[in-house]
């Protein structure tokens, strides 16, 4: 299957823009760590502002507030496409998010520039000030009453959610009630969404609707829209698109157009365009997708001719390779149904399939306890999910990270399995999910449970956290400088024969060991039998380390050697790491050499 190029972030162009001496020293603390920054002058500060508003994406001015708002003001247009601005005062005290605050990432902008200056992003948007999700931030368009509908969910107006079906959305307040249960994607007026032909459906909720309350709609239908009802488009549709060599754009773009609106369909909830592999450089359906701003994914003849269609053609076949182009690329990437069956005009053939939402299931490492050694994503990951399932102790970490509304799954020690069935459970079902796991979830965490169950119906997205074995490493100071191995002592889930064998061949390799679930009252003597084979392979002053509660409160750093070490001060909270033969303790820190020659 021929997919896209991966997105990649491409920078903001960032102009910056200064009046005094103390002002064009921030401005160039932003230049020189940004290489997408640069400094706008002029003749007077006025005009490298209008100059910095008319040539990039975003404004850092070091400018009083009001002076801003001076110049400003006569440019203004549209949010969605007019550039961020963010103030910063003389002292760089505060980083003001002006405009552009969700549409032109002027919140994140004030963030970033308060990390490298010190100074405090000052957020005004109301969402973010209340905890909630911006309707405009969840990445998917929206339409209609967006600024009344965000007023009242963040006013605790009741607001009805009606859904075409169930979508990985993030937490939302109580106030915001779903409308009932989601009727079968296909179903016309489901769960109170207007029929196509705009009559209401029969089971709308009382007082629904103008006239009465708040709505948000979440459909890839053109409905009606009124001042209390918003529009949320999820990227359910996928266009399958065949046509001859050489076909006009202007007929690809004409044909997308007509059967999307007969069909009622919003263009906006249009996911990707799909077609054959032979029609990857074709220009008129790339001029097709990128009318839409969508990507064109292209697939195999063999793959598509696997699909069973209803208007299946021989002269397609002989042609390229498939009876099918256009709906049977619609149709690819699971749970599809069929919307509008294959219409062609002289060059050009479209189909329009109905994919099932997949739920999202966020796998997040929170790392080894300490709030500020938890990464930025696994905090976008946690206030991006509608439900949290963790280990009640995790749980209790991030609960002032969750958005209002979050529903929370937490469970005792020794229910992981119960964990990881209940989190994949929940992404089945379509929402949007995070499985916490401390250090990183990957290792001897979360990760692996999980995965062993999530289907093709879910996107996994992987946070990575600082492992326990990296948070002990740094505070005994460099014992991982070489190879290593990390193994877990804990025979509930591996026979201790199996353990054993591991033990070994890390000690016969030389490997330095990190020993998780090194021991516990239950399992009191796995510990020195793992260190006997050590000994058995390394000299007696062979430095170990014992690291306690790495980042948290009662955090100890212990240094023995294979012949002095105590397995008495060990617990199920400790991290037991063992040198190779080359590691020393130099200083009071456990060293061990990139090199493996020891060089004094």
């Amino acid at each position: 299957m021929n997919h896209p190029p991966a997105a990649t972030d491409q920078p903001t162009r960032i102009g910056l823009v200064a009046a005094t001496a103390a002002g064009r020293r921030h401005a160039r603390t932003l230049a020189d760590a940004w290489p997408h920054a640069r400094v706008v002058t002029a003749d007077t500060v006025a005009d490298a502002l209008r100059a910095a508003w008319a040539g990039y994406d975003a404004v850092v001015a070091f400018l009083a507030t009001g002076a801003v708002v001076r110049i400003l003001a006569p440019l203004l247009g549209d949010k969605r496409t007019d550039p961020a601005v963010v103030v910063v005062d003389e002292a760089a005290r505060h980083a003001i998010a002006l405009l552009g605050g969700h549409a032109g990432g002027g919140n994140d902008l004030a963030g970033r520039v308060g990390a490298l200056l010190d100074a405090n992003p000052v957020v005004s948007t109301a969402t973010d000030a209340a905890g909630l999700p911006g309707l405009d931030t969840l990445g998917w368009p929206v339409e209609g009453a967006v600024a009344a509908v965000s007023r009242a969910i963040l006013d605790g107006d009741p607001v009805t959610l009606v859904a075409d079906a169930t979508w990985p959305l993030p937490a939302l307040p109580d106030n915001v009630r779903p409308a009932g249960p989601p009727a079968p994607a296909g179903a016309p007026g489901a769960s109170g969404v207007p029929a196509p032909d705009g009559s209401p459906a029969p089971d709308r909720a009382p007082g629904v609707g103008a006239g009465g309350g708040y709505r948000l709609l979440v459909t890839d239908r053109v409905v009606p829209l009124d001042d209390r009802t918003a529009v949320l488009r999820p990227p359910s549709l996928v266009v399958g698109v065949g046509a001859s060599r050489g076909v006009p754009a202007d007929e690809v773009r004409g044909l997308l157009a007509r059967v999307l609106a007969e069909a009622n369909l919003s263009p906006a909830s249009v996911r990707h365009l799909a077609s054959a592999d032979i029609k990857a450089d074709e220009a008129g359906i790339r001029a097709g997708a990128d009318a839409l701003g969508v990507p064109l994914v292209t697939y195999p003849a063999a793959e598509l001719a696997a699909v069973d269609v209803p208007h299946p053609s021989e002269v397609v076949r002989a042609a390229v390779g498939t009876p099918s182009v256009a709906e049977a690329a619609s149709l690819l990437g699971g749970g599809a149904e069929l919307l509008v069956p294959k219409t062609a005009t002289a060059m050009a053939t479209v189909a329009v399939a109905r994919h099932a939402p997949r739920g999202r299931l966020a796998i997040v490492g929170l790392g080894p306890g300490a709030a500020d050694l938890r990464t930025a994503r696994a905090v976008t990951e946690l206030r991006r999910a509608a439900v949290v399932v963790g280990l009640d102790q995790y749980v209790d970490q991030v609960r002032d990270l969750l958005r209002p509304g979050t529903r929370v799954l937490a469970s005792g020690l020794g229910a992981e399995e119960e964990r990881a069935r209940a989190a994949v459970a929940e992404a089945t079902a379509g929402h949007a999910v995070a499985l916490v796991g401390s250090g990183d979830a990957g290792v001897y965490a979360m990760a692996s449970p999980a995965l062993e169950y999530a289907d093709e119906r879910v996107d996994v997205v992987g946070v990575p956290g600082v492992t326990a074995a990296l948070a002990a490493g740094a505070l005994l100071g460099a014992p991982l400088g070489h190879d290593h191995a990390y193994l877990s002592l804990s025979d509930l889930h591996t026979p201790w024969e199996v353990i054993a064998r591991r033990v070994a061949a890390a000690a016969e390799g030389d490997f330095v060991a990190l020993l998780y679930n090194p021991r516990s009252r239950a399992r009191d003597w796995q510990l020195g039998a793992a260190l006997e084979v050590f000994a058995a392979h390394r000299p007696p002053d062979t430095p170990v380390g014992v690291v306690r509660n790495a980042s948290r409160p009662g955090e100890r750093v212990h240094l023995a050697t294979l012949a002095t070490l105590d397995a008495a001060l060990v617990d199920m909270y400790s991290l037991v790491v063992v040198g190779s033969s080359q590691t020393r303790i130099v200083a009071g820190r456990m060293v061990t050499p990139r090199g493996y020659r020891w060089r004094p």
